[in-house]
């Protein structure tokens, strides 16, 4: 090459190669990979505690449900309340697979506070979701399991985990200006803990004109209803349905205009 043309391409502009950052909604997958090994999932026995409410699904520390036209295996953690799974769970489950037609969640951008085992969100990404599962540190490690086993190879979008501790630097973290959901899902975030109120305030961060919100929750004590209280001063809230005999009932909510 001459010393010219040298010259000539050392002084052009090069050209930046742009990053996108990790919220940006990435394309289907494309590739189908293998079917996943259950008997490895089988094969880690867990002894699941007495704890709150057991389940009537537990084997070998396992939960199993069908959704969505798959079959799906849970694993719970015995370390902590947010790594099991509730009655909301199941029952908001349920009525997505039911009403699909109202809820239509292909290619929708779709967030889930309190994930815990993740079992909502991996039926959202089967049902065609962009998904973002969050949760609090020490419950990510059995998410991410939970999400990868049942997830891997079957949908549209591969789901994402993210660290997120409600009321604690949301602006910082999550700006509005670009973290935007379709929906957001919640199961059973409400129980007898000393972040209503944090909860809330997270709630009102994500959930913007356009969003719609669904949550399921087993109604327990007088602070969930002090809650919902709360909550439907601050949404407009439709009460969608009400499972009496698990005391469970789902609510849609949108922001209200200010």
């Amino acid at each position: 090459m001459e010393i010219s043309e040298k010259r000539r391409l050392a002084n052009e502009p090069k050209k930046r190669i742009i990053k996108h950052p990790d919220h940006i909604k990435p394309q289907p997958n494309v590739i189908e990979e293998e079917e996943l090994d259950r008997e490895v999932m089988a094969g880690e026995e867990l002894k699941r505690r007495n704890a709150w409410e057991p389940s009537v699904f537990c084997s070998l520390g396992m939960e199993s449900f069908s959704f969505a036209g798959h079959e799906i295996s849970i694993r719970e953690s015995l370390d902590t309340y947010g790594a099991l799974i509730w009655p909301g769970a199941v029952a908001l489950c349920n009525y997505l697979e039911k009403n699909q037609e109202q809820f239509n969640l292909l290619d929708k951008a779709v967030l889930e506070l309190g994930a815990g085992t993740g079992l909502v969100s991996i039926v959202a990404s089967l049902m065609g979701a962009w998904v973002t599962a969050t949760d609090l540190p020490e419950i990510l490690d059995n998410l991410n399991f939970n999400l990868s086993r049942n997830t891997r190879g079957r949908c549209r979008y591969t789901p994402q985990v993210a660290q997120l501790t409600w009321g604690e630097e949301l602006g910082r973290n999550f700006p509005s200006s670009i973290y935007n959901y379709d929906y957001i899902l919640c199961a059973d975030v409400v129980y007898h803990h000393d972040c209503l109120d944090e909860l809330l305030i997270t709630i009102k961060h994500f959930c913007r004109p356009g969003t719609t919100l669904l949550w399921a929750n087993k109604i327990r004590f007088q602070t969930d209803l002090l809650f919902i209280e709360n909550f439907e001063k601050a949404f407009n809230t439709t009460l969608l349905a009400e499972i009496a005999e698990d005391k469970v009932k789902i609510f849609q909510a949108t922001a209200r205009l200010e």
